[in-house]
């Protein structure tokens, strides 16, 4: 495990439909069962570009962490969280891919659960004054920028100001080169693939790449780039050597 050093993508770079004059984004086209299987190659580019994330991230008042795989991810990732903290997340699966929501519902935390809470805006209006809030990102640069995407806009909105601590969990399949690769990516992979799990109709879910619509059922409504952070030691960053979320 490599902390305050490093971050790395376990893909490729190619051409894609719609994607500009740069036209290149970062994706993992392989299969989602790495982490320990993953081939030993990619394990040692990840973990080499993993340094250069970490740099950037720590260059912009942010803390990176690398993880070789999601055991070691959810056990470093609980070495964070106090017991007894009021933690609360914006969506997030990788979250629950490492298995850190399970472990906070039955650890000794105050775990807000909003998919168990009548009052959905209530509990998203409680993650403005949690402890720990817990989300991944949509993308990020190799030099440390964030970029995210969303619909009600109550995760990039607590990532951006309220909780004490933001702790993300990040896929080495969603670095990506610089800013213009990471917001294709977020557009282009990220958000028609969320679309189609929410069951929205826009464009995207029928052609599987933006369309720059303006559908009711759109979720790019506000976009956020974190290109540094005011409050040190807030944002935290624990990059995986593994395939997670979209």
């Amino acid at each position: 495990m490599i902390e305050s050093g490093g971050c790395t993508y376990s893909g490729l770079c190619f051409l894609g439909q719609n994607m500009g004059k740069s036209g290149m984004m970062c994706e993992n086209i392989g299969n989602r069962k790495q982490g320990k299987n993953m081939n030993e190659n990619i394990t040692k580019r990840n973990r080499l570009l993993a340094q250069k994330v970490i740099k950037g991230l720590q260059s912009r008042n942010m803390g990176g962490y690398y993880a070789e795989t999601k055991e070691e991810a959810l056990e470093l990732a609980l070495s964070m969280i106090p017991e007894e903290s009021t933690v609360t997340m914006g969506g997030g699966m990788s979250v629950h891919e490492i298995g850190l929501s399970n472990a906070l519902k039955d650890g000794n935390y105050k775990f807000i659960d909003r998919d168990r809470m009548e009052d959905k805006r209530a509990a998203m209006l409680l993650a403005y004054d949690a402890d720990v809030f817990l989300a991944s990102t949509n993308a990020i640069t190799e030099d440390g920028i964030l970029i995210n995407i969303d619909g009600n806009a109550n995760r990039v909105s607590a990532l951006a100001q309220g909780p004490k601590k933001v702790l993300l969990i990040v896929g080495m399949n969603k670095v990506c080169i610089d800013v213009d690769a990471a917001m294709k990516r977020a557009r282009n992979v990220a958000a028609p693939i969320n679309a189609q799990r929410f069951g929205l109709s826009t464009p995207c879910t029928k052609l599987g790449t933006c369309m720059n619509c303006k559908s009711p059922d759109t979720i790019c409504c506000q976009f956020l780039i974190t290109r540094y952070s005011k409050h040190p030691g807030r944002i935290h960053v624990i990059l995986v050597n593994d395939t997670l979320g979209f």
